[in-house]
């Protein structure tokens, strides 16, 4: 669960850069457990994500966060980022 609400009408109309610093920060959180439960899968996503959008501190924390993950939970996040990118 996300503690940012970025599916209403006011991220639409942000900027690129703040809308990738919002996402990085879901990445961190999930990576840190801050307010939630560590989800490396969650925080690759969203690493992911705000790596597309062009925050560029969010390849290295992906590629980072990919090294403690295995094979099955790595194409689950690229396939959560994939789905979420298609929707949005």
């Amino acid at each position: 669960m996300a503690r940012f609400e970025i599916l209403d009408d006011q991220a639409s109309s942000m900027g690129t850069t703040t809308h990738a610093d919002i996402l990085f920060d879901l990445g961190l959180m999930y990576a840190t457990g801050r307010d939630c439960a560590v989800d490396l899968v969650a925080a690759h996503k969203w690493f992911n994500i705000a790596a597309i959008k062009g925050c560029e501190r969010a390849g290295s924390m992906r590629a980072e966060v990919s090294a403690s993950m295995n094979k099955a939970d790595l194409a689950k996040a690229l396939r959560q980022a994939r789905d979420w990118m298609t929707v949005h």
